[in-house]
């Protein structure tokens, strides 16, 4: 029995786990008592010394020191305020006129300002709460299907998962150690991607049930002339100038700056541009010039706040003035203005967003503290070896190892959310994945995606519960799990289609993570040690120029640069 344990002690070890977990345990504390208890019982067997155990307090200080992380109770902060600071609101009713007069218009407006808010927040519970409060009740009042209605709430707002910036993709950099920036430029393509498709659904079902999802009826329009007319060519006008503009500003900087990169360009003429927009608006308003429409004016207004809120937070990160977590202070502090100038900034809407925001960090450090024993222990007992021979093992090479990772995600996404997967199962098949020579930034990405899926799963979905308990008692739960059925399916074929055109994910430059350390070891001699012993001691991870060294004065070379012939 004693050799039977000591030869299968990782996938006892990691069944345990699965027992606890489902057996309703706390994860964190499932997690830290799993790899405790194995531990004792690998020192008992011999199989592991008690020295080990002596690596836990330094690997909790790490996690507490770790400035990646910080951007997650920010990014928190930042989306609970938004939420209560009437963006959702005017940014839904807005669009939902512009897009009125539409077969399906106010469900492409819950499209479009989930990815926006998605942008923005990076929280679903914001997103889901916010569109569900406001939008399910004027789509239910103009005669959308409940199905469609509440899964086009619940899937925009699982986009906070994809679109930066997003807390997985936080959590997933950290946990496959690549930059925080990386992944979010890898994940733009893909958000915008997944957009498109929902909003390709849409269309679909407009096409094929018309009745599911009317056209709001004129008396619902009111953002219209006073003449009647629906002003919609003054936004377009707009819209093409603007196009105009960061396209000249584009070219003139590059053209003054060959050094600056393309997506710098980008970011810095699209900033210009709007702020351009926003005045042009602005002095309209104020002067009563009269050359934009109510609609186009209302658009600009609501439309510019977050705008310029995406751009602090995601163009400071991407351009490289900020870190993640910097961009996620500037992002806080930013909903905190917005929320100031909506005047709905109150002690009561602070504490309410400290309190959550605390609880999520909490919840997070537990479970990653909790993990980090785990860890530990499974790596003592050769557990990242035997997850490592079971996937390297499968048939299909590659392709066979991304979709068993896949179905296993998918699968225990029904039972875990995405910071339980993310700690648990994310290190364990990563190394695995570098090993295969698979990118861990597209890797990331696409178990992001597939993580996503976990928000919409019935009966288990976070997003379906926070739908669940605004909507009103006329929608049935069942509507809600039926309506979010084809939009998992859109995610499973997302995932699918990663796989099958892995440059849908691209960075263009990469960050390396990877320390590079010099140590100078001080022998006490100095100069004149090293004459007397003849040996030159190198430790350097870079390139340095070596001393003089000759047959019978030999150098001991420690560098972790590969030797060059």
């Amino acid at each position: 029995m004693t050799e039977f344990l000591i030869a299968n002690m990782a996938p006892i070890m990691f069944g345990a786990l699965v027992v606890f977990l489902l057996s309703g345990f706390p994860v964190a504390f499932s997690l830290a008592a799993n790899g405790l208890f194995f531990g004792l019982v690998g020192i008992e067997l011999g199989l592991l010394k008690p020295e080990l155990l002596q690596a836990l307090p330094n690997r909790i200080f790490g996690i507490m020191a770790n400035d990646t992380l910080l951007a997650i109770p920010f990014f928190t902060f930042m989306g609970l305020i938004l939420e209560r600071s009437g963006m959702a609101e005017d940014l839904l009713d807005t669009i939902g006129q512009l897009f009125g007069p539409l077969r399906g218009g106010v469900a492409y407006a819950v499209i479009f300002v989930g990815a926006l808010l998605a942008a923005t927040t990076g929280v679903v519970a914001a997103s889901v709460i916010s569109m569900g409060l406001i939008s399910l009740p004027v789509m239910l009042r103009y005669g959308y299907d409940k199905k469609i209605a509440t899964g086009v709430i619940a899937a925009s707002g699982t986009l906070a998962q994809i679109i930066p910036p997003s807390l997985v993709l936080i959590v997933m950099a950290d946990q496959l150690g690549r930059s925080v920036g990386d992944m979010y430029q890898a994940a733009f393509g893909p958000g915008l991607m997944l957009t498109a498709m929902y909003a390709g659904y849409v269309l679909l079902i407009s096409i094929i049930k018309p009745t599911w999802v009317p056209a709001l009826p004129p008396e619902a329009r009111n953002l219209r002339q006073p003449d009647g007319s629906s002003g919609i060519m003054s936004l377009f006008v707009l819209i093409a100038g603007t196009v105009a503009a960061c396209f000249a500003i584009e070219q003139l900087l590059l053209a003054s700056n060959p050094k600056l990169h393309a997506d710098e360009g980008i970011i810095y003429a699209a900033t210009l541009s709007i702020a351009g927009a926003f005045l042009i608006a602005y002095v309209n308003r104020k002067m009563k010039l009269g050359m934009l429409s109510k609609i186009a004016e209302q658009v600009v207004f609501v439309l510019v706040p977050p705008l310029a809120l995406i751009f602090l937070v995601l163009g400071t990160i991407f351009v490289g003035i900020a870190t993640p977590t910097e961009g996620g202070g500037m992002g806080a502090f930013g909903a905190l203005v917005l929320a100031l100038m909506n005047r709905r900034l109150s002690w009561s809407l602070l504490k309410q967003a400290m309190n959550s925001t605390s609880r999520l960090s909490c919840f997070v450090m537990f479970i990653l503290i909790g993990s980090s024993v785990f860890g530990l222990i499974f790596r003592g007992v050769n557990g990242d070896l035997w997850v490592e021979h079971l996937l390297t093992s499968l048939p299909g090479g590659t392709a066979g190892f991304l979709i068993v990772v896949n179905i296993l995600f998918f699968g225990l996404a029904f039972f875990l959310d995405f910071f339980e997967l993310a700690f648990i199962l994310v290190p364990l098949v990563g190394p695995v994945a570098e090993k295969l020579g698979i990118d861990l930034i597209w890797f990331g990405v696409l178990l992001s995606v597939n993580m996503q899926t976990s928000f919409m799963h019935p009966p288990f979905g976070f997003a379906l519960f926070y739908l669940r308990s605004v909507a009103p008692k006329e929608v049935k739960t069942s509507d809600i799990y039926w309506g979010s059925v084809p939009f998992v399916l859109i995610q499973v074929i997302m995932v699918t289609l990663i796989i099958a055109f892995p440059n849908l994910i691209s960075v263009d430059k990469k960050t390396d993570m990877h320390e590079k350390i010099e140590l100078q070891i001080d022998m006490g001699g100095g100069q004149e040690y090293g004459a007397r012993s003849g040996m030159d001691l190198n430790f350097s991870g870079g390139d340095q120029q070596p001393a003089a060294t000759t047959e019978e004065n030999p150098p001991l070379n420690f560098s972790t640069e590969p030797d060059k012939k």
